[in-house]
């Protein structure tokens, strides 16, 4: 991810007009690797991210809500005692590492006045937030800690100087000028992006390969130009934040002109990073909560994929019972031609039209009758067995699409959403329920489907779950509202909370329904859309199944786009 000493430079910059001077009035710690700030500043409570996770460790302002342990941790304990109600004094950027340093004045427990410092360091798996004493300038704490045998360089633990990391040696962009920059870059060596990297501090891959692709492998004079214009950008804080998106997503501040795809601008880099990362670490996080969860559904769903091949294999020999019939009646027709002991015995097939002769192979241990009887035997056992397979394919197939469904609640599920298939797996016989969740399964609340706002002002509810689908298909919805689902596709069940909907609002659930489905990756997804009054739920099907009638069908393309504007219409409106 393109988080480099530049877009750090453009955060803190923004932070010292926003929250500089704040007051800390909240603190907590949702997760192992997230510490979240709420700062009173010009009038405005803001509410700023602090996260160390080894794939998306970052800094920004943020509007998404977290869910906190009830207990908080040791290292938000000790946050709170030495931060709550202190004021920012200052934010400031180690050159143009991605390192940053927030001091704070607070009071001590006699009343004088304190400076303390937290730094957050953003180096990947290797990010760190640590509270410093300023006036000792050892470390109070931090969220992770490094003994000597992991890193010889510094000791990240309580009562330990506060180091900062090696020093690359490294040029700064701001301060050097385009001649000294030319002189550290062998062009005949080649690999230029990597010289770029190398070279200057705080520049990310990305803006190697921008440097590269302006300067189009031109002369000095070229990559001065073009290196003299970006520092110029960097200096003056001239930024333009915005996301690109291609084959995969792409952030920076810098304008960027060599990327291609789909870009969308914003008005801060905060604004940015929120809607980058918006749902990307807590995917991350509900992955690792559900892994053991995943595994013995996608276990579950292979054994009866394996048990289908078997009925499969089964019908086919089924398909054959009349091959024994006739092989019985030639064999009771020409029973004269037979003794015990006969491997196999040549008759006229009266059945072929041309008569032909036939080798019936039979089991010499037994006598004529005894391989007659037997071929009678085999016959009406595949016929009866075809007719019970048939049932048990039934049954499999249902037990697949039951599981291929909880699978892909599992890939658009939140962490609150977990819990609530692993409660209906143990309701459904799948998993043991422990003693300690029998008692406390009647205290859980009700199910908490998402709600979208449609842009004519229509509340549109989205269940991510079985239970949350049950919910509000059978519960919160009126029998004249209108109800959608992926056509023979797994997916959330969506109803539009109005009997009349505009065309407008039907295809924006419709994209909810597709989006929030199995095919979320396709384009032109068939969504069927009813009202409730034609949506049942046979008697003893799995949870969140039904049949429905009377449907007309939309194809629509699931556009994440879509999806974040109907969601913040509910927090705008």
């Amino acid at each position: 991810m393109p988080f480099d000493g530049i877009v750090t430079r453009a955060l803190t910059n923004e932070w010292n007009e926003q929250i500089v001077p704040g007051k800390i009035n909240k603190i907590y710690q949702p997760t192992d690797t997230e510490i979240v700030f709420t700062i009173r500043s010009n009038g405005k409570n803001h509410t700023l991210l602090f996260s160390i996770h080894p794939m998306y460790a970052r800094i920004h302002i943020t509007n998404d809500t977290y869910t906190n342990p009830k207990e908080p941790p040791m290292f938000c304990m000790i946050l709170r005692k030495y931060l709550s109600g202190s004021v920012i004094e200052s934010i400031e950027q180690d050159g143009m590492e991605r390192i940053i340093t927030f001091t704070f004045k607070t009071r001590n427990e006699i009343g004088d006045i304190t400076h303390k410092s937290l730094v957050i360091e953003l180096m990947g798996k290797h990010s760190n937030l640590m509270l410093i004493d300023q006036e000792k300038g050892h470390i109070i704490d931090s969220l992770k800690h490094v003994s000597l045998a992991q890193n010889r360089h510094r000791t990240i633990l309580p009562g330990h100087e506060y180091i900062l990391p090696p020093h690359q040696d490294k040029l700064n962009i701001l301060t050097i000028n385009a001649e000294e920059f030319i002189r550290k870059i062998d062009f005949n060596q080649g690999k230029i992006e990597n010289q770029i990297i190398q070279t200057l501090s705080g520049v990310s891959p990305l803006v190697a390969r921008e440097i590269v692709g302006r300067a189009k492998l031109g002369s000095q004079q070229t990559y001065m130009s073009v290196f003299t214009d970006l520092q110029h950008t960097i200096q003056n804080f001239d930024f333009k934040p915005a996301i690109y998106r291609n084959k995969k997503e792409d952030f920076h501040v810098l304008p960027l002109e060599t990327v291609d795809g789909d870009k969308e601008a914003f008005a801060t880099t905060n604004e940015m990073l929120d809607a980058f990362y918006s749902g990307k670490a807590e995917r991350d996080r509900v992955k690792q909560q559900a892994k053991d969860l995943y595994r013995f559904i996608k276990n579950e769903k292979d054994k009866n994929e394996r048990k289908m091949k078997k009925h499969n294999q089964t019908i086919k020999k089924a398909d054959n019972a009349d091959k024994f019939q006739h092989l019985g009646e030639l064999l009771t027709a020409n029973m004269h031609l037979v003794k015990k002991g006969d491997k196999s015995v040549v008759v006229t097939d009266y059945y072929d039209p041309e008569q032909r002769e036939l080798t019936i192979e039979l089991n010499p241990n037994k006598t004529p009758s005894e391989n007659t009887q037997g071929f009678f035997k085999t016959y009406q056992k595949l016929k009866t067995s075809k007719k019970v397979v048939e049932k048990e394919i039934s049954k499999t197939k249902d037990e697949i699409n039951y599981l291929d469904q909880l699978l892909q609640q599992i890939d658009v599920a939140r962490e609150e959403d977990v819990e609530d298939i692993r409660e209906e797996l143990r309701d459904e016989g799948y998993l043991k329920r422990q003693r300690s969740k029998q008692k406390k399964k009647n205290k859980q609340g009700l199910p908490k489907p998402d709600a979208y706002q449609a842009t004519d002002g229509t509340q549109i509810l989205v269940g991510k779950n079985n239970k949350q689908n049950e919910y509000v298909t059978n519960k919160l919805a009126h029998r004249d509202h209108v109800w959608l689902h992926t056509k023979d596709i797994p997916g959330s069940h969506v109803v539009i909370q109005d009997k009349n909907p505009s065309e407008e609002t039907l295809l924006e659930a419709a994209h909810l329904a597709a989006f929030f489905s199995k095919s979320q990756q396709s384009s032109s997804v068939p969504v069927d859309y009813t009202t409730i009054r034609h949506v049942k739920k046979p008697n003893g099907a799995k949870p969140g199944f039904v049949t429905y009638d009377n449907q007309k069908t939309l194809f629509v393309t699931p556009d994440k786009t879509i999806t974040e504007t109907l969601k913040s219409n509910i927090k705008n409106g």
